[in-house]
């Protein structure tokens, strides 16, 4: 591509020798239309001749796509600086070969609150996992699930050996706060959820090998030291929501709200400094300077300190590996977690076309496996023996399609959680991302739109 141009964004195994270890579930999740309406535009009139556009936004992930399309809907010049070749930030996906691989694994929520007000569910096709784990521990395999939603599963839940009434009543005791208003959960004190759980009771097989194994690959981390606020927000999404797949892939959120922007994402446009000049910002490039009434840094959390001055942002990581099989290796359609003793970093693995079939081409099926990187990483050679155990089946014959390692995927959160950080650089320059706010998907749109609008409120005057 040119320099500075603008352009739209484009768009012989052998068979298992147990199928049925693992039991078959089905689920189903309407997906709810979408309340978000554009707003009609209005021409705003440029007031100084050295101005290119009314605001430029540096990055082009989900932050940074929902603050441009709010200032776009509101009549502003938005000009978004990429600098790769696509959009999405830590949300992409990969198709190889006819299957399609996120970057890392991840689901969408759909009770995330912005993701019912800025986006359309239908057209995205979500296609939900089951509501449950199974669970392989050093005793064997067991499976919870949602008896409303799998009343065939309940006999596989009751015998599961999870259900002790002391250890169900402390993790109730524990969760219902996470159910009421988000203002008086941000205002309660706060600790790391690890030790709060101790507090609240739940600290047998349960918390071992279910709550622990499936949070450490929701929060990328297996310590107990996030914040209880923040894993607490993400209960309340998991219990009001069925997470699921879009069915073009993750990078299918992003690309909708970039759609809207037309040629006004910039790709390979990487920014080597934002700074103020009087009344407006300038931002300059690898291929050119730009003005702007004013700027949104929109960067990933590691790139924060880089164009302004606040601190880095420490990141957590995961490695998610992606393999091709012939043979189906169960017909669950819900995650997988390692709870054995010697797992370490390997927290879940899911046949993901079970849930979400349009990931892999007709006849084939898409297995994910992923391991937190500061609980450690296994080899490729003792993750297949452990995928082989957890499958009963010869996963040495899997074809890796591709590997994501993701040591950024997620801001760190340590406790007391500050729900709504700061956005404000100076007076011509702003800051959005989910670590403004809560490491999510939720977070990030949040904070992609407050910052819009704290744009608009800096530019009110002119408006």
């Amino acid at each position: 591509m040119t320099s500075g141009a603008c352009r739209p964004r484009p768009g012989g195994v052998p068979a298992c020798t147990s199928l049925g270890a693992w039991p078959a579930g089905s689920t189903c999740c309407p997906a709810r239309p979408s309340d978000a309406a554009a707003r009609p535009k209005e021409h705003v009139t440029m007031t100084t001749h050295e101005i290119d556009t009314d605001v430029i936004v540096v990055g082009a992930g989900l932050a940074g796509l929902r603050c441009a399309t709010e200032l776009q809907a509101h009549g502003l010049d938005v000009l978004v600086l990429e600098a790769s070749d696509r959009v999405g930030g830590r949300i992409r996906t990969d198709q190889v070969d006819g299957f399609l691989c996120d970057r890392g694994f991840q689901v969408l929520n759909p009770s995330y609150p912005r993701i019912r007000a800025d986006t359309d569910l239908d057209a995205l096709g979500l296609q939900p996992f089951g509501r449950g784990a199974g669970v392989m521990h050093d005793r064997g395999r067991s499976l919870v699930a949602d008896p409303i939603r799998h009343p065939g599963r309940l006999l596989d839940t009751i015998t599961s050996g999870y259900l002790d009434p002391g250890e169900l009543l402390g993790l109730a005791r524990w969760v219902i706060p996470a159910l009421g208003r988000v203002e008086r959960l941000a205002a309660a004190p706060d600790a790391g959820w690890g030790m709060t759980l101790d507090q609240a009771g739940v600290t047998g097989r349960l918390r071992r090998e279910v709550l622990d194994r499936f949070l450490a690959g929701v929060i990328l981390e297996g310590d107990g030291t996030s914040s209880t606020t923040y894993v607490q927000l993400l209960i309340r999404a998991f219990v009001l929501g069925t997470p699921g797949l879009p069915r073009r892939g993750m990078a299918a959120l992003p690309g909708q709200l970039a759609d809207r922007l037309g040629d006004r994402v910039s790709f390979r446009e990487r920014v080597n400094r934002v700074r103020k000049q009087g009344d407006h910002a300038v931002v300059e490039t690898q291929a050119r300077t730009l003005r702007a009434r004013r700027s949104v840094v929109a960067v990933s959390p590691q790139e924060v300190g880089t164009l302004t001055p606040l601190p880095r942002v420490a990141t957590k990581g995961l490695v998610t590996w992606w393999f091709a099989a012939d043979a189906r290796p169960t017909d669950l359609d819900m995650l997988i977690l390692d709870a054995r003793r010697d797992a370490g970093g390997l927290v879940n693995t899911a046949v993901v076309s079970n849930a979400a079939p349009s990931y892999a081409p007709r006849g084939r099926h898409l297995v994910q496996a992923t391991a937190v990187m500061a609980m450690g990483v296994p080899t490729e050679s003792e993750l297949r023996r452990r995928l082989s155990e957890i499958y009963a089946c010869d996963a040495d014959a899997w074809q890796l399609v591709v590997r994501h390692d993701v040591p950024d995927a997620l801001p760190v959160q340590p406790p007391p959680l500050t729900l709504r950080q700061p956005v404000d650089v100076d007076e011509v320059t702003m800051v959005c991302g989910d670590h403004r706010d809560t490491g999510s998907i939720q977070g990030a749109l949040a904070s992609g739109l407050r910052t819009a609008r704290r744009v608009l409120a800096h530019l009110g005057g002119d408006l």
